[in-house]
Order: structure tokens, then sequence, then C-alpha cells
């Protein structure tokens, strides 16, 4: 069985603007995965949109409680790490810097071993006025190819760094 993002009441799927569900399946263990999520500063190793990511508040790695800020699609953002269980679940809150609608994201990733690797499943929720009237109506489905995009290079990036580590 496959697990889910265990959402927050205020953004569960059911009362969000936008949401997006991505999967994949990969041919490497969660520990590997795992190290690639939680090394945010540098993500854009192997998905070169996320090249401005900075972790505010001194750690290395993201843990539970990591606050970072990031430029996503020339939007600042500054973000929250609310779970972090290693190897199976990380999560994050998002808010948009100068944004003074309220509006808000939350962005989880759900690690399931398998019999050749992992199961990677990526959701996120978008609420409010910027969500809906930038991503929702000037590029709709724009955060479901993002992420595809994102955690299919992941994965390829994983199965990289499990062959390089065999060797």
């Amino acid at each position: 069985m496959i697990d889910k993002v265990i959402w927050p009441e205020r953004y569960h799927p059911g009362i969000s603007s936008i949401y997006a569900l991505n999967d994949i399946d990969v041919n490497a263990p969660p520990e590997v995965v795992w190290k690639l999520l939680v090394d945010a500063a540098h993500w854009s190793n192997y998905f070169p949109p996320e090249d401005q990511v900075n972790i505010l508040s001194g750690e290395s790695e993201l843990r539970l409680g990591t606050r970072f800020h990031r430029v996503t699609v020339g939007y600042p953002m500054s973000l929250t790490v609310t779970e972090c269980i290693p190897n199976h679940r990380l999560a994050w809150e998002t808010t948009v810097d100068a944004d003074d609608t309220g509006s808000s994201a939350y962005h989880g990733w759900v690690i399931t071993p398998t019999e050749k690797g992992c199961h990677v499943l990526t959701e996120e929720t978008q609420q409010g006025e910027f969500f809906l009237d930038v991503i929702g109506h000037e590029y709709p489905g724009a955060l479901y190819r993002y992420h595809q995009d994102w955690i299919e290079r992941l994965a390829r990036a994983a199965e990289t760094a499990l062959t390089e580590s065999e060797q």
C-alpha cells in the first residue's frame, strides 16, 4: 500500500483551490531519495529550476522546524518544514513573500519502500487569491507539470547516485 500526505485540516485537497498529485517508482532505496530531498540547498544539482534555495535556520539539511526561502518560478517564498520522518515523510508550509492576500500552500513528500526500491509521491495544495490568480488562472496545470518534472529528475538522480555508490 502506498501512503499519502497527512493533511493539516486547512490544507485538505477537498477544500483547496489548487491540488496536484505526482508519483513515481524509483529503482533506489528510500535512503537515497531521502538524502536528495533533505539537501534543499543542492536541489538544483538535479532540478535546475530550484536554484535559489536558502536555509535560514542554519541546518545543512531540512528537518522538522527548518525555515527556508526559495524563489520558485520567479516568486519568492518562505517555507517551514512541518513534518519530517526520515526516509519516509517530508512536508512544508509555504507563504508567498509580499503577498497580502494570505495565500499559502502545503507540500508533502511520501517515500514508500518497494521490492525494487521505493515509490515516491508528492502532493501539494494551494489556497488563496495569489495561487488561484497566478497559478490557477494564468498557468492552468503548471503545478502538476512542475512537480512531474521534479519527481522524474529526482528519480533519475537517485538511480544515478545508487549506481555510482555501487561502483
